[in-house]
């Protein structure tokens, strides 16, 4: 499986029944209470947000992301918590007399049309709640600016104020909250969690276009909880918005299979095994205009009964699976051979492809004797990417892993189950996971992975290596470490 982030393209705090536009604060701050003895606003607040999908959509377009092979894209929205960090600052207040929230549950909505029609809206300039203005002359970050509870631009108002009445109380062409899209609710027992709201289901259909003329979405509280009377307080939870200085930047996280581990090398009879066909222009991955098939030739050149016209699936752009499960072995070990067939690249056809396999028996796999196997330890060479190595936010980086016996300089191992992960560091003690700990592919030439800067926030980036063999996982700290740096 491998990521790829979308980052939103605008975003703005509303606050009930109030012009306030804090578009621009680092901060998101949800709250709701009436208590009398803060500073305003009073009430509670919604989140809204739009996310560029151009990247994914051209991803998708060109092949890098398919769903041929695996079970689909997975969408999920990630929110840092600001106090994520720090477990003292649960049941704290916060700096202007919030206490922060606990035990309640937020909603992930859409923004809904009205009247049938999208409902366009500009994120504004504001950043404080307050018009500090009127103390310090040279701080005016207060700002009424379009969008806001009531208006959505200049001259277009929202359809009903805040977006939706939690009392469902409107009539006519008024939208309730009851009439809304809910993509996801999350409960948050303690406040300090982060958001992860699941849009698998809301995404994949804006990309089939099953869903048109969405302008975005929404966090808010349920309304039994915007509804609460008679607080004594007022509560609230913060997330890091696009506008924070810290890595903790929110995003769409979409998870994505283009896993390759190719059999060719070690192909075993009666047994689930893959083998790949990789395409090029001019050392530049390309798709065919449409998946090929396969046929299996035995050692005599002839036809493997139950194995022809075998259909196949696009892992990512330039790579082809056929799964070939449970072949006899009748005649192993010995050369076998996989034809594809109809191939054809922009309307040229191309002559069938024939390659070769060792058929091996299953049997090959096992040792069996008095001994145990001793913990292998192993080393590792980078190409692709240079020990800190400054590397542009706009490069696409191939990175070739030589898995190989440590202390040695020639001994490379190709059959390995790794694994490889990614993350920053803040501090000394404290790592920030970007990619969890995914397969690396295995060819029948090496292993390597992709790891796409474009959407990567430009910091000091480190990869742990993890090695699973005979009941041992061994990890390897910071085996490389480079550097993103912004292109301008």
């Amino acid at each position: 499986m491998s990521l790829h982030k979308s980052y939103f393209n605008k975003s703005n705090t509303i606050v009930y029944n109030s012009y306030t536009n804090t578009c621009r604060n680092p901060v998101v701050e949800l709250f709701f209470g009436r208590a009398e003895n803060i500073q305003l606003p009073l009430g509670f607040s919604r989140y809204i947000f739009d996310i560029d999908i151009t990247e994914l959509q051209n991803k998708i377009s060109e092949g890098v992301i398919s769903t041929d092979c695996g079970t689909g894209m997975t969408h999920t929205l990630r929110m840092t918590n600001t106090s994520s960090f720090d477990k003292e600052l649960i049941n704290d207040t916060t700096s202007d007399g919030r206490r922060r929230a606990t035990s309640f549950d937020l909603i992930l909505f859409r923004i809904p049309k009205y009247s049938g029609s999208p409902q366009p809206w500009d994120s504004g300039v504001g950043y404080d709640y307050y018009d500090f203005n009127v103390k310090i002359e040279s701080d005016k970050s207060f700002s009424q600016r379009p969008s806001n509870w009531y208006q959505r631009t200049t001259i277009k108002n929202w359809g009903t104020n805040g977006l939706y009445d939690n009392t469902n109380s409107q009539t006519g062409t008024g939208i309730n909250y009851s009439a809304i899209t809910i993509v996801d609710v999350q409960h948050f027992e303690f406040g300090n969690e982060d958001i992860e709201f699941d849009m698998t289901n809301e995404i994949n259909s804006v990309l089939s276009g099953g869903t048109t003329g969405s302008t975005g979405w929404g966090v808010a509280y349920v309304p039994q909880v915007e509804n609460i009377t008679g607080m004594t307080e007022s509560y609230s939870v913060g997330f890091f918005s696009p506008y924070t200085q810290t890595f903790y930047e929110p995003y769409l996280e979409t998870n994505y299979y283009d896993l390759i581990l190719d059999n060719r090398n070690a192909f075993y009879c009666e047994n689930d095994n893959d083998l790949y066909l990789y395409v090029y222009d001019n050392g530049v991955p390309i798709n065919f205009d449409s998946n090929p098939i396969v046929d299996i030739l035995d050692v005599n050149g002839d036809l493997v009964s139950g194995f022809t016209g075998l259909t196949t699936c696009l892992v990512t752009v330039g790579v082809y699976k056929v799964e070939v499960n449970n072949i006899p072995c009748a005649d192993a070990p010995c050369l076998y051979y996989d034809l594809w067939k109809g191939l054809s690249i922009n309307g040229i056809s191309l002559d069938n492809q024939e390659n070769e396999f060792a058929l091996l028996v299953k049997k090959g796999r096992y040792t069996v004797g008095t001994t145990t196997e001793t913990p292998k330890l192993y080393g590792f060479n980078f190409d692709g990417i240079k020990q800190n190595e400054k590397v542009l936010n706009s490069d696409i980086r191939k990175i070739n892993v030589t898995i190989k016996k440590a202390y040695t300089s020639n001994e490379t191992l190709n059959n390995v189950k790794g694994f490889y992960r990614i993350y920053v560091r803040e501090g000394a003690n404290t790592e920030v996971q970007v990619q969890d700990w995914t397969r690396i592919n295995r060819t029948t030439d090496g292993h390597y992975f992709i790891f796409d800067t474009r959407d990567k926030i430009p910091n000091e980036y480190f990869v742990d290596i993890k090695v699973v063999s005979d009941k041992n996982t061994d990890t390897y700290k910071k085996e490389l470490q480079f550097q993103i740096v912004n292109k301008k």
